[in-house]
This record gives C-alpha cells, sequence and structure tokens, in this order.
C-alpha cells in the first residue's frame, strides 16, 4: 500500500473529509486529489503534519504497521512540536552549555530518586 493509499484509509476510517484535512494540515485540496488522481505521494515535508492530522505515528503511515508487538523494534524518537511546553524545554535546554546541561541531568536524577524513595515509603 503507498502513503497515498494509507491516507486515504485512515481518512475513510476517520470519517473525515478531504476539506477537513485540508484544513487542519494546510495541504491544498488540489494536492490531496492529485494524491489520489495520479497515485502520487506527499513531499516528505509534509509527512509529520499528516501524521498529527490524522493521530498516527510516521512508522504506522509510512509502513502501515503501528510499531508495537513482539515483531517490530520500539521507537527511538519522540517527535515534539516546539511551540509546545515541552518542546520550549527542549529549545531551552540545547542552548545551555555542556556545564549547565550537567548540572540540570544532575537536579533531575535526584528529584526521580527522592520520588522513588517517597513512594517505596509509602508503601
Amino acid at each position: 500500500m503507498t502513503v497515498s493509499e494509507k491516507i486515504f484509509e485512515l481518512l475513510n476510517e476517520r470519517e473525515m473529509s478531504q476539506k477537513e484535512f485540508s484544513e487542519k494540515t494546510g495541504i491544498s485540496q488540489s494536492s490531496i486529489s492529485d494524491w489520489k488522481r495520479k497515485k502520487t505521494n506527499p513531499v516528505s515535508e509534509k509527512i509529520m503534519i499528516i501524521c498529527e492530522a490524522l493521530s498516527v505515528t510516521s512508522e504506522e503511515l509510512l509502513s502501515g504497521t503501528e510499531g508495537t508487538g513482539s515483531r517490530s523494534n520500539p521507537s527511538d524518537r519522540y517527535v515534539i512540536k516546539k511551540d509546545t511546553e515541552l518542546g520550549q524545554f527542549i529549545t531551552d535546554y540545547q542552548n545551555l552549555s555542556e556545564k549547565d546541561r550537567n548540572r540540570l541531568n544532575g537536579y533531575l536524577k535526584a528529584m526521580q530518586d527522592m520520588r522513588k524513595k517517597s513512594s517505596s515509603n509509602g508503601r
């Protein structure tokens, strides 16, 4: 199954019109129609936007699998929007010096250790 065929299958499953999909992704309706009519696929730059609009992982869209179960490898990546709290945190973290990153990682580890200790004492 091609990527565009998978997109149309997902649109059908979600009962989402091409117009709604276009509005969610910012991809023109004519481009979406071309995928169906000309049997072409979207450009790679649009894959993550498409995945977000359809609530699927890139693995599910591109390979047709959900990336779960005993036959698939667990994903070693996260996809995080830059304009979210976590996205901003990652941007800020990247702008820190190595010394400050190490210090912050030390704080995080200490907080995790405290949480583990308090949860084991609460049993």
